[in-house]
């Protein structure tokens, strides 16, 4: 009796030791998401240092599509409505939300805590940059949209990516496998359509769009590797990015060590 107690001792601790050091690398990653991207920090050099290819490529893409605008307002209408609806920041962090609360409410309190995180991190930093460069956003004769605030990197583009891959890496253990393939699709097809809308309605440059996409990356990617760092802590194989993050959250008990040991896996929702 007294071994078993003292072995559950033991697992009790380790898995709070784990807890304390996932928390630390959640948001250390975070705070180091934004400096960590080197293909980020060499297309902010290039922005700041106005590096001529870089502008020119800018401005061709900005004209040519901005003239299909004026010449198709059907089209552009329909753009219009996919970025200021469908993905418009506030519907996807609203979505990241509801998720969030979904997965509180199914006791996977980590997953919750890394998908809250990476939420927020993701809209702070791309913020602080956008205050930080300070670039002025395309100014088109007959302009069909107009945005508020600063231009690079796009917040579209990257609450697209980060949002999208939040809800991947979290619901995928939830989706049959024959239909995982799809939200791959989609969530790639979503995040590039977003980038392409912001070009398309003039009220971004190309490099801002790309920026956007690398530095949701960079924040999805650090955080991420927290969180498969508690995994190892806590006694758990590394998880397959096909299979999410927690391929565990079907299970009754999703956390480890909920159930009394550090890695059993429970059975199967019903």
């Amino acid at each position: 009796m007294a071994a078993r107690v003292a072995v559950r001792n033991l697992r009790e601790r380790r898995r709070r030791a784990a807890d304390r050091r996932f928390g630390a690398r959640l948001l250390g990653s975070a705070a180091v998401a934004a400096i960590a991207a080197v293909p980020f920090g060499l297309l902010l050099v290039l922005v700041e240092g106005r590096w001529r290819p870089l502008r020119r490529l800018d401005a061709g893409a900005a004209r040519r599509l901005h003239g299909i605008a004026l010449e198709h307002p059907a089209w552009t209408g329909t753009l219009r409505f996919l970025s200021d609806r469908v993905w418009d920041p506030l519907t996807l962090r609203t979505a990241v939300a509801l998720l969030t609360v979904w997965l509180v409410y199914r006791r996977a309190w980590r997953l919750a805590a890394w998908s809250a995180v990476t939420a927020v991190a993701g809209g702070l930093i791309g913020l602080l940059v956008k205050t930080v460069v300070e670039r002025a956003r395309p100014s088109l004769e007959d302009p069909v949209a107009r945005a508020p605030g600063f231009s690079f990197p796009s917040g579209h583009a990257m609450t697209a990516t980060t949002s999208f891959a939040i809800l991947l890496l979290v619901l995928l253990p939830v989706v049959p496998r024959s239909r995982r393939a799809l939200c791959w699709y989609a969530a790639v097809f979503s995040v590039l359509g977003v980038g392409f809308t912001r070009v398309a309605l003039g009220v971004h440059w190309f490099s801002d769009v790309v920026g956007g996409w690398l530095l949701g990356l960079a924040v999805v990617a650090l955080t991420a590797w927290a969180f498969e760092a508690w995994r190892a802590d806590a006694g758990r194989t590394r998880a397959a990015v096909g299979e999410g993050l927690e391929p565990e959250l079907t299970d009754e008990r999703p956390e480890p060590g909920a159930s009394g040991g550090k890695g059993e896996r429970a059975g199967p929702i019903t």
